[in-house]
């Protein structure tokens, strides 16, 4: 830890724990503040100067590429794809490639998105079943000084939350090119079975801009949430339901297009896609003072890739299947106490992850022609928390919380022997593991206008089980050493947030992060793996300006230095770490009947090697919206990278083969490029 955090979390837990002989306000409850979005006044409840909240209201004027661009709402978070509409997004926030979720942890309704020991990535976070219309919220809360959030927590969490009834019935059909067709129907009815029923159903289907594969997504998605008052909380039940298929055009080598293979809406391997489908049942009770959750989820996926082309193979070609196929069962709550000073809260977590398989198969035109590795795996853990907020002084107040986490791992092979003849056997075995986080702020208001934050926590993110067993390479048949399972991080912040009458919203943020090891991706092997020590560092800009009663901007900025801890000759620059972000917008209504929003987001170079030789390109989209009402009925159309812009989504830097070259290889940089303007149309009616 370097002398900013040490300084930090001293800091912090000398005055959290000196509040036990402050004089403290009497009978003065916490404040209990209403959720609207972007203006909510966060000052004297807030524990950072990094979270915040975003509402339907700003969600329905965001034009959306994609349901995953929803974690664009966190400000400085970046969400890109370099493989098919239904994989889940490629995420960047703080410095970090979080590649699919890594990180970064996501709840809806309270279950979590992550999937842990996935067969595709760690941490894989597929928000594809979520229906942007029925985001009622969502909070977010960067960083690791939140007591309620364990794995995957180093670079902050999104709570993304349902509504329990609509103000209206909705029916909605969205026409684009490219034969893009969505049609929804929500709605939601009173008095049924003493509460209300919510139900909603989702279908799309799009072909894709690409020239020689027809992407053929055909998803949909159903949810049913039934709410009623009981005691003095809101008990609901929720079943959602999620299916889709898709063709891939991935990412591409610059070479190909270079020397005129392919164009840029071309692809080397044209029998890449997959199918992943994502059922739950979960059951929740909330109240003033106590939060009980409890899910079942039921996932599967199936995902075939080819990085490298012919580069291990060069008769079959490298395509691969990713294989995940599990059920999750969870359950997690807290309850406040309040005193006249203070509040404490306690609080719990528990998870299941039952894996019938965790697999990868080496495959050709997706036909399987043998299996690298499949394992049954069960990976449980289980959480207990306690936090305390207290008023030290009117103006100022402390939070204080630690956590502890317990994981318990056990990974059996379904196979002896694999393709290369590498006995799979010696990788079976069991771990646990257990890991305690201190967490804490103090927060000064200066007035009814400005506040101050200093934080600082550690959090944590879990390695794939497999990776704590395993002592044989699946493809060499060497010797490896098992990884650690829980990876600490370290974290703080400086923070000043300011509120002007719901008129201006801002916030300013110093941070820092420390990891104990970073989570790479590597191309010839379409995963990530365990790599060295990590330090990130840098500012975040939030604004938000209502003008007028019609007229609101928004800006979002960050610059991040981000680099490897250790030194090694090959560089400490950290492949795909984001250095700079800028997002702003314009969101207009004209008079009661017209609504409209341009959006620009700029996306920084990164460094696609340590040394830094070889860079990513920076890049800036522009999306636009404009609608109109006609009391019930609505037309929308969406704009879509106006300008046409034909910069990179992703990029990679790895070697890969095409046919005639040499056996080793060539290092090249590997790309997906940002789809081409696109129009969109849609008619709606509520009733």
């Amino acid at each position: 830890m370097d002398i900013f955090f040490k300084s930090a979390i001293a800091t912090t837990l000398t005055a959290c724990l000196l509040t036990n002989i402050e004089t403290a306000r009497a009978n003065d409850e916490l404040e209990q503040i209403t959720v609207k979005g972007r203006s909510t006044n966060l000052i004297g409840s807030a524990i950072s100067a990094s979270e915040g909240f975003v509402g339907q209201e700003e969600i329905e004027v965001r034009p959306l590429l994609r349901t995953g661009e929803l974690m664009e709402l966190v400000p400085g978070m970046v969400a890109t794809q370099h493989s098919g509409s239904g994989k889940a997004n490629q995420y960047f926030l703080r410095g970090f490639n979080l590649d699919h979720g890594t990180d970064f942890a996501t709840f809806v309704d309270g279950m979590p998105v992550n999937m842990r020991t996935h067969g595709h990535g760690q941490g894989y976070t597929d928000l594809n079943f979520i229906i942007p219309e029925l985001v009622e919220t969502l909070a977010y809360k960067k960083g690791p000084y939140f007591t309620e959030v364990g794995d995957f927590s180093g670079a902050g969490s999104a709570f993304f939350s349902t509504p329990n009834t609509l103000e209206t019935g909705m029916a909605s059909l969205t026409l684009g090119e490219n034969e893009y067709t969505r049609l929804l129907v929500a709605d939601s009815v009173e008095k049924v079975a003493n509460g209300s029923l919510l139900y909603a159903v989702e279908k799309q289907i799009y072909q894709g801009p690409w020239h020689d594969i027809d992407e053929g997504v055909s998803k949909i998605n159903g949810l049913i949430k039934h709410s009623q008052k009981l005691s003095d909380g809101i008990l609901s039940f929720t079943l959602m339901a999620y299916d889709n298929s898709w063709n891939s055009a991935d990412q591409i080598p610059q070479r190909a297009i270079t020397n005129g293979n392919i164009d840029e809406l071309g692809s080397i391997d044209t029998s890449l896609g997959g199918d992943s489908s994502r059922y739950s049942a979960s059951a929740a009770w909330d109240s003033a003072h106590a939060s009980l959750t409890a899910y079942f989820i039921e996932y599967d996926l199936n995902l075939f890739s080819n990085f490298t082309y012919f580069l291990d193979d060069p008769i079959n070609g490298d395509q691969f299947e990713q294989v995940d196929e599990r059920k999750v069962y969870g359950a997690q709550g807290h309850y406040h106490f309040d005193h006249k000073q203070s509040r404490t809260t306690l609080g719990f977590e528990t998870r299941i992850d039952d894996i019938q398989e965790v697999g990868l198969y080496k495959t050709t035109e997706r036909v399987r022609r043998g299996t690298v590795r499949s394992d049954e795996v069960t990976q449980s853990s289980a959480a207990l928390y306690v936090r305390n907020t207290f008023d030290i002084t009117p103006k100022l107040r402390s939070n204080i919380g630690i956590r502890y986490d317990y994981f318990d791992f056990d990974v059996a092979s379904l196979i002896d022997l694999n393709i290369n003849n590498v006995n799979l056997n010696d990788n079976n075995g069991s771990h646990n593991e257990g890991l305690v986080s201190v967490k804490g702020s103090i927060t000064y208001q200066i007035n009814d206008l400005f506040e101050v934050y200093i934080a600082a926590g550690q959090g944590f993110h879990s390695n794939d089980a497999r990776g704590s067993t395993t002592k044989v390479d699946p493809n060499s048949g060497e010797s490896t050493t098992p990884v650690d399972a829980l990876v600490r991080s370290d974290g703080a912040e400086l923070g000043i947030r300011v509120d002007f009458d719901d008129s201006v919203n801002a916030s300013l943020a110093l941070w820092q992060l420390s990891l104990d090891s970073e989570l790479l991706f590597v191309g010839d092997a379409g995963n990530t793996e365990a790599s060295r020590p990590s330090k990130r560092q840098g500012l975040e800009l939030t604004a938000y300006y209502r003008m007028t009663d019609n007229l609101s901007f928004d800006l979002e900025y960050s610059m991040t230095d981000s680099e490897f801890s250790d030194p090694r000759p090959e560089g400490a620059h950290i492949p795909g770490a984001i250095d700079q972000v800028l997002q702003m917008g314009v969101s207009a209504s004209f008079s009661d009947t017209g609504y409209g929003s341009i959006r620009v987001r700029h996306f920084g170079e990164r460094p696609l090697i340590e040394d830094n030789s070889v860079q990513s390109d920076a890049s800036t989209v522009v999306n636009a919206l404009l609608g109109k009402r006609w009391g019930a009925y609505e037309l929308k159309l969406e704009v879509l990278n106006v300008f046409d812009n034909d910069a990179h989504d992703i990029d990679y830097f790895y070697a890969s083969r095409l046919p005639g070259e040499a056996s080793q290889g060539v290092e090249d940089i590997h790309y997906h490029i940002i789809e081409p303007r696109t129009y969109r149309v849609t008619v709606g009616f509520r009733f």
